[in-house]
C-alpha cells in the first residue's frame, strides 16, 4: 500500500466509522446520534472529518432526508466487510480454543417466523456463546439484505437466481387453499375451475407464496380474480375469516396441528369464526424451505455450526 494512502487511512478513527455506519444504515444523523448516545453535532463533525480525509462527499441532502453518494455507498460496503472480517476473526479465535462463539446474523421471510424462532431457540440453548440476530422481512427486503451481504444466512422459500448462492433444503412448506368454514365448497373435492368465480386474496407482489401460487396457476391455465393484495399472513387470515375471499397460504401459517383455526373476524371485533382448508385438486403445493448464503463470502464458525445443526436435525 502506498505510504500516502496508508497515512490517510491512519487518520480515520473508529468513532468516525461508527458514526458513518449508523448514519448510512439509518439515513439519519439524528437517529445515528441517538443510537450512539452522543450529540448530533458530534456525529456531524465526525462525518465531515471522515469526508475530508477521504476527499469525497459521503452524503447528499434530499429534501429532509440524506442519501449516500457513490463514494458513501462504496465506503458503506467496505465498513460492513471490515465488520464481517472482525466477526470471523473472533469466531476463528474461539474455534482455536474449542469454543463456538461469535454472532450469527440471519434473515427470514415473514412466513418463516412461524418456525425459525423454535429452530434458533434449541440451537441457542446448545451454543450459549453465540449471539443471534434475526431479521424478519418480506421477500424483496430479504433479497436486498442478501445482495448487500447484511446477513450470513437467509431462510426463504424461493431463492433468487441472480446472486452467487449456495443453499440447503431442510423442510417442506405445503401451500394450501383456505376459506371460511361456511364456504359452500368446504369438505368436498373440487378443482381450480370450481373456484373461477371466487375473490382471491394474495400476498403482496414479490412474496414467495405469491410467486409459487402464480406459477402453479399459470401451469394450470387458471386466471384468478384477485380482489386484494395484503402484506402479511395474519392480515390474509383475518380477511378470509371475514368473508372477503379465499387465499393460498403456507400450512405453517395456519398454526398446525390445531385445526380448524379460530381467527378474529374483521367485520365483528371480538367475534370468531373458523377457517378451513379447501380440498382443491393439486393442493397442497409441496414447496420447500431453504437456508441460503453467499458463495462468495466466507461463513463464520457460528453459521457453519448452524448449518450442521439443520442437516443433523439436532
Amino acid at each position: 500500500m502506498p505510504a500516502t494512502t496508508l497515512a490517510r487511512f491512519q487518520r480515520i478513527t473508529p468513532q468516525q466509522l461508527r458514526a458513518f455506519e449508523a448514519s448510512a444504515r439509518l439515513l439519519s444523523v439524528t437517529r445515528a446520534a441517538q443510537e450512539l448516545c452522543v450529540s448530533q453535532p458530534t456525529v456531524s463533525v465526525q462525518l465531515r472529518e471522515l469526508a475530508s480525509t477521504l476527499g469525497e462527499p459521503l452524503f447528499q441532502q434530499c429534501g429532509r432526508s440524506i442519501q449516500l453518494t457513490q463514494a458513501g455507498e462504496a465506503l458503506f460496503v467496505t465498513v460492513r466487510e471490515l465488520a464481517g472480517c472482525w466477526q470471523r476473526l473472533e469466531s476463528r479465535l474461539a474455534e482455536i480454543h474449542g469454543l463456538v462463539r461469535g454472532r450469527l446474523k440471519l434473515a427470514a421471510v415473514t412466513t418463516a417466523e412461524y418456525f425459525v424462532p423454535d429452530l434458533l431457540g434449541s440451537f441457542a440453548a446448545a451454543h450459549p456463546g453465540v449471539d443471534i440476530e434475526l431479521a424478519i422481512e418480506n421477500r424483496d427486503r430479504v433479497v436486498g439484505r442478501l445482495s448487500q451481504g447484511q446477513d450470513e444466512l437467509v431462510v426463504m422459500m424461493m431463492p433468487p437466481d441472480n446472486l452467487p448462492l449456495e443453499q440447503l433444503e431442510f423442510q417442506t412448506n405445503p401451500l394450501v387453499v383456505i376459506a371460511p368454514s361456511s364456504h359452500p365448497k368446504a369438505h368436498q373435492p373440487i378443482t381450480l375451475k370450481d373456484l373461477a368465480e371466487e375473490r382471491w386474496l394474495m400476498r403482496e407482489p414479490g412474496s414467495g407464496t405469491r410467486m409459487a401460487t402464480e406459477q402453479h396457476f399459470h401451469q394450470q391455465g387458471f386466471v384468478p380474480s384477485v380482489a386484494m393484495s395484503l402484506g402479511s399472513n395474519e392480515a390474509i387470515k383475518h380477511a378470509v375469516a371475514a368473508g372477503l375471499g379465499i387465499a393460498v397460504l403456507s400450512r405453517l401459517a395456519i398454526c398446525p396441528p390445531l385445526w380448524p383455526v379460530v381467527a378474529a373476524s374483521a367485520a365483528e371485533p371480538g367475534s370468531a369464526e373458523p377457517l378451513t382448508m379447501l380440498q382443491v385438486e393439486g393442493f397442497p403445493l409441496n414447496r420447500h424451505w431453504y437456508v441460503v448464503w453467499r458463495s462468495d463470502l466466507p461463513l463464520s464458525a457460528a453459521a457453519r455450526h448452524f448449518l450442521h445443526y439443520l442437516q443433523s436435525g439436532s
